[in-house]
């Protein structure tokens, strides 16, 4: 799919996440992440079954483009949300999924970037949506990257990096439905991946600016030219051995 079109100037660099820069109260925490994450994948491994089969369990023909499950995943209490589905195709991916924080819990102080020349309307009050990030899925049902992208992906209100940032440790699912591992494992790769969210997200707005100087009287958030705004390769075994190569 692409990126750029044939006059962009050069993306931005985005830069990956490296754990000797992280402080050490910020490691211990994200190697209990991954220890949880490392739980789920204990018990569903013995029980025969991996994440993706989780969600998709029951859920009939896995067709293109349709949610799993069909209603989605929502967190009444936290108001965190999510949802697995395919359609970028390829070896390399299964399917993704796409996470979500729902007001009221998006702070009221957080405001959505004004963007006067919007061409389609964006979700307002207590409809404000923010997506924080997608987590594309392997064949064997094991994440493989992550992934930011355009406002007309995902149908959100549009908020700055820093605002997105923020509402990161609001997102949790609490609750078994449709798998307690897996919403377990969701919960905690948010946090495991915090930095290279982190990064995804600064850099989108970096992209998203630098698409709109370019093409100043275009809704840029509506332009099917650009769909993904940057991509990291994942691999929790690899970044939970650099966490701990810090701490020797």
């Amino acid at each position: 799919m692409p990126m750029t079109s044939s006059t962009l100037q050069p993306l931005p660099k985005l830069v990956v996440p490296v754990a000797v820069s992280l402080p050490t109260a910020d490691i211990h925490r994200l190697r209990e992440a991954g220890a949880q994450i490392r739980e789920c994948y204990r018990v569903m491994s013995k029980g025969g079954v991996n994440i993706v089969g989780e969600v998709l369990k029951g859920q009939g023909t896995f067709f293109e483009m349709t949610h799993y499950p069909l209603d989605d995943v929502l967190d009444k209490d936290s108001h965190s949300q999510y949802y697995y589905h395919a359609h970028r195709g390829g070896e390399q991916e299964h399917g993704h999924f796409h996470t979500f924080l729902r007001a009221p819990a998006i702070p009221a102080e957080l405001c959505m970037r004004n963007y006067p020349q919007a061409s389609e309307p964006w979700p307002q009050g207590d409809q404000a949506i923010a997506h924080l990030v997608a987590i594309a899925m392997d064949a064997w049902g094991y994440p493989s990257s992550l992934f930011a992208c355009n406002r007309w992906v995902t149908d959100e209100s549009w908020y700055p990096a820093a605002a997105v940032i923020s509402m990161l440790d609001n997102f949790v699912i609490d609750h078994a439905n449709p798998s307690w591992p897996v919403n377990i494992w969701l919960s905690n790769m948010l946090v495991l991946f915090r930095p290279h969210i982190e990064a995804l997200l600064v850099h989108r707005d970096a992209v998203i600016d630098q698409w709109q100087a370019q093409y100043p009287e275009q809704d840029i958030f509506e332009n099917r030219q650009l769909e993904i705004t940057g991509q990291l390769a994942i691999s929790v075994d690899d970044w939970l051995a650099e966490l701990e190569a810090v701490l020797v």
